[in-house]
């Protein structure tokens, strides 16, 4: 049995360097999932945006909008999992439309809570307020949260994840070199990115 929730919290950014607020809400009895819980979670996906934003913003102070296209294939991964062990869960990112494959295609709960993200963004809601989150029952007694946090595309994002207009030639050709099957451009700002995802059994 699957008990869906959705809420909102303040997600703000300064250039490309994550921070939250939040709104506390509270599940339903029936769901047995208390805020705790919830709120633990938000803060592991806040915790995981801001090491990567803060990875990105320094490569791209220090080499430029080139040397990011390594920070994420190489860095992000190694973020989510060294945030994975350290908290016991499944931590990581996907994409509306995805760059790596391997990495960032959505399964089918995480496509759920994108569509629901793109459903409230055609609604006028802004993606920097999204999240969602579901209690899924495993079976033998057992029960996961699955959480995902809205990623909007700021403005720093066009620069790699823009149109071809957008996208200066040189770093177009480190990305179809570094991602040929890449399929993440054509964005603009405000719009919706993907989501940090993460699952962790509940008690």
């Amino acid at each position: 049995m699957m008990i869906n929730r959705t809420a909102a919290c303040l997600f703000t950014a300064a250039t490309i360097t994550f921070a939250a607020g939040v709104e506390a809400q509270t599940a339903s009895p029936s769901a047995g999932l208390d805020d705790a819980a919830v709120q633990s979670t938000r803060a592991m996906a806040n915790e995981l945006l801001t090491q990567l934003g803060q990875k990105l913003k320094a490569s791209l102070s220090a080499e430029g909008p080139e040397s990011a296209v390594s920070v994420c294939k190489e860095a992000s991964p190694a973020i989510a999992e060294a945030l994975s062990a350290k908290h016991g869960a499944q931590m990581t990112r996907v994409g509306t439309r995805v760059r790596n494959p391997a990495l960032g295609t959505p399964n089918a709960w995480q496509k759920e809570a994108l569509a629901q993200f793109e459903m409230r963004l055609s609604q006028a809601e802004s993606p920097t307020n999204m999240e969602y989150w579901s209690v899924v029952d495993t079976g033998n007694g057992k029960r996961e949260l699955h959480y995902a946090k809205a990623i909007p595309v700021q403005a720093m994002c066009v620069t790699c994840h823009g149109t071809a207009s957008d996208i200066p030639a040189t770093l177009a050709e480190k990305i179809r070199a570094e991602y040929p099957q890449d399929q993440a451009t054509g964005y603009s700002v405000g719009k919706l990115r993907g989501a940090a995802v993460i699952s962790r059994p509940l008690p």
